[in-house]
């Protein structure tokens, strides 16, 4: 790596210090590039293909670029305060048509970082870690050829996910964007041979096209208004269209620049999996459960709320953005956990749950409340990716079983504690249960939509949505990890393997039944089937586990910490793009979005839940909303005599007091259950039309256009054909022809001067 050139930008974009050091910055993203070409090159070497090196070549070169990370966050965070540093690896794009303003394009190799990438690459570079090391068990049954190109692709997604976080430029961004839905589309789709998987596959990589038109257009629009796609020159090119909304004149921002946020906001709401791009999520289990905590609950669903936090300016100077992404976010949000209520794999619920905490994080950037997006960002990553390892450490030790009607008590078999605590610590988190980060995160969230004019009808629905996530999260765990001891295999089970192990991939999943079915199944107690044991995790995942759970526990104290900027995360936040940007001063400052409503400093000032000060008040109302959501899913899903209080009912895995309510619902259980037939709508809607139409246009294709194209190639191999019999080369027949055309030729003429 040559030519490293480290600057300090200030915010007004020019240089304000350049200073050696911090060379390593751009080893951080390297070092996952390496790890997938070496697990490449250990593909090739049949000795040693089938070892464990691949995840050990991964876990290193993560921990490495994970300590380069440390190193960076400990020698710039004081300067970040001042602007971001770049270091530029080479020179990448540069392209010059003229002389003029906007005539240059200039791309390079180069990566920003402030308190916002640090934040990103700090949890994303650390969970890929702790995952990749979970996944050297996870995955050791498919050692050799498909092992290593497992790893290939995590190196490589951790790779494109640091291009897209911290390069300097929006076309770096793009590649590591696409990156990243290229690494998805390779391993949802890892078990290849599993047509539901190669499905899941390809809708993931077709719905995330469709929002990467959008940001590719954005970019575009970006380079053709400003001249430029590198932040340092970008943002303060924006600060004018502030200025103008500052003073009132929306009017004078012009309608390309509004526009750029709304093309950048369709790019985030498919890669992020929001309303109407995220039906590819849920269906994204199909891959292994790794991919499920790294790419699906920590890192690529959450591109799209770093690009709407990176780019903020552009967002605050469009009157359409921002309001869009609220409610998309928010009704994102409530649909997804009215489908995540009425699921039976756990996977599939984790799944539905974080698309509707990435409608939180939407909500909170609509709510100008950075702060929250980011802290719930962070918190997230940790108590989500220990959710997913938790219900893949159950299937992988149940033999693929997912069915939450088929598993009873785990958390009290032999080996399984540390699973049950962990899942345990992840619920209550994303429960929001009082004190925990969870908890912290969501009610900044929760606590801005009252404060932000407009607005409060919003924070109801988020408000109700927390309760429906204390619910099903914990119908989840009261069904599968407490209660008794009850438990039927999955179907990867072989009767002469005690472990319930199967050559084939422990998540290429097909739980008993279509998982709607009104009568639930039968589970077998745990000693009725000798043939199958419960294979309880090794020392991988319980370590991996355990520190998740302890560092989602610990990520509370982040609140606590630099309380003057809101937290740890908050003074992250402050000193990037992403801060919160007022309009007026001290006390009687104003939200832009109060602004445009046309609000007074008096009005937004006195902003008040049930006649209080939300901050203050919201701490009370999310818990007595999250502890009455655990209630009732103790009370209907939770064991009989839960912790002495007498208020859970079940007895056997299968059924519970929730199904004695069912039928007094009517139809509507069974629409959750379907996912309120949003896919069946797209097939009909959209799917099936372009189908036909394509059927239309191949048939105009093949007979019209071809057939034209044909027709002139087949005439003159028709005439050539018919003339070849004339030239047979025997000259008594050409001597015959020649008489015969000449008495034709008399004959004619006769008969013009007859």
């Amino acid at each position: 790596m040559t030519g490293l050139t480290p600057v300090i930008l200030a915010s007004t974009g020019s240089p304000a210090a350049t200073h050696q050091g911090a060379w390593w910055m751009a080893l951080i993203p390297f070092l996952p590039l390496l790890s997938c070409v070496l697990c490449g090159l250990v593909a090739c070497v049949r000795p040693i293909r089938s070892t464990k090196l691949p995840a050990w070549i991964t876990v290193v070169s993560l921990g490495v670029s994970f300590a380069l990370m440390l190193a960076t966050y400990g020698q710039q965070r004081e300067g970040w305060a001042s602007g971001a540093s770049v270091t530029t690896a080479w020179e990448w794009i540069h392209l010059s048509w003229g002389h003029e303003p906007g005539q240059t394009l200039i791309a390079n190799f180069g990566f920003y970082m402030d308190g916002l990438s640090g934040l990103w690459m700090l949890f994303v570079t650390g969970l890929g870690t702790l995952i990749a090391l979970y996944a050297s068990e996870y995955m050791a049954h498919d050692k050799g050829l498909g092992y290593c190109r497992f790893f290939a692709a995590f190196s490589l997604f951790v790779f494109s996910m640091a291009c897209l976080v911290m390069g300097d430029n929006l076309i770096l961004l793009y590649l590591g964007w696409e990156g990243v839905g290229l690494c998805s589309y390779l391993l949802i789709g890892y078990f290849y041979k599993k047509p539901s998987a190669v499905a899941a596959a390809k809708k993931a990589f077709i719905m995330n096209r469709i929002g990467d038109l959008g940001l590719a257009l954005g970019v575009m629009l970006t380079f053709f208004h400003f001249g430029t796609v590198q932040y340092a020159e970008l943002f303060p090119l924006v600060q004018p269209h502030i200025d103008s909304l500052k003073a009132g004149r929306v009017e004078d921002i012009p309608l390309l620049v509004q526009a750029i946020p709304v093309l950048l906001m369709i790019g985030a709401f498919g890669k992020s999996a929001q309303l109407p791009l995220y039906v590819w999520l849920p269906d994204a289990m199909e891959g292994p459960t790794p991919v499920s905590a790294l790419i699906h609950a920590a890192t690529m669903v959450t591109a799209g709320v770093y690009l709407i936090a990176r780019t903020m300016p552009l967002f605050l100077v469009s009157e359409w953005a921002l309001p869009v992404v609220a409610w998309v976010g928010a009704l994102t949000a409530l649909l997804a956990a009215t489908i995540g209520m009425a699921q039976f794999d756990i996977k599939r619920i984790m799944a539905y749950s974080t698309v509707s905490q990435l409608g939180y994080m939407f909500a909170g950037l609509a709510f100008l409340s950075s702060t929250g997006a980011a802290f719930h960002v962070f918190t997230h990553a940790f108590f989500k990716a220990t959710l997913f390892l938790c219900c893949g450490a159950v299937m992988h030790g149940f033999a693929g079983q997912l069915d939450l009607r088929r598993l009873s008590g785990v958390m009290f078999m032999r080996g399984w504690l540390i699973v049950g605590v962990a899942m345990l610590v992840g619920c209550l988190n994303l429960s929001g249960f009082p004190f925990t980060a969870g908890f912290f995160s969501k009610d900044m969230i929760l606590a801005e939509a009252f404060v932000t004019p407009g607005y409060q009808l919003l924070g109801w629905i988020l408000i109700l949505t927390a309760g429906l996530t204390a619910y099903y999260t914990f119908r989840v765990f009261f069904r599968v990890f407490v209660g008794p001891r009850l438990f039927e295999p999955g179907d990867e089970v072989h009767a002469d393997d005690d472990h319930g192990h199967a050559d084939h991939a422990h998540d290429g999943h097909a739980p008993a039944g279509d998982g709607h079915s009104a009568e639930p199944p039968t589970p077998q107690p745990h000693d009725a089937d000798h043939s199958f044991h419960p294979h309880p995790p090794g020392w991988a995942i319980n370590t991996v586990l355990a520190l998740l759970a302890v560092l989602s526990l610990a990520a509370a104290g982040a609140y606590f910490i630099e309380q003057d900027r809101h937290g740890w995360v908050g003074s992250m936040v402050h000193d990037s793009t992403a801060a919160q940007v007022s309009i007026g001063e001290g006390e009687h400052a104003v939200h832009a979005a109060a602004f445009r409503h046309d609000l007074t400093h008096e009005e937004h000032a006195h902003a008040t839940l049930l006649g209080m000060n939300p901050h203050d008040v919201m701490y009370f109302v999310s818990a007595i909303v999250g502890v009455i959501g655990i209630l009732i899913a103790a009370a209907l899903h939770g064991p009989k005599g839960i912790g002495g209080l007498m208020i859970g009912s079940r007895t056997e895995a299968a059924r519970s007091r929730a199904d004695e309510l069912l039928p007094r619902l009517g139809p509507i259980p069974r629409w959750a259950q379907h996912k309120w037939f949003v896919d069946e709508f797209y097939e009909f809607l959209i799917r099936r039309p372009l189908y036909v139409a394509s059927c239309i246009f191949h048939l105009i294709d093949a007979l019209l256009v071809d057939g034209l194209v044909n027709l002139f190639g087949w005439l003159p191999r028709r005439m050539g054909k018919s003339a070849r019999r004339a030239q047979s080369g025997v000259l008594h027949q050409y001597a015959g022809q020649m008489a015969g055309g000449l008495v034709i030729v008399l004959f004619i003429v006769l008969l013009l001067t007859a």
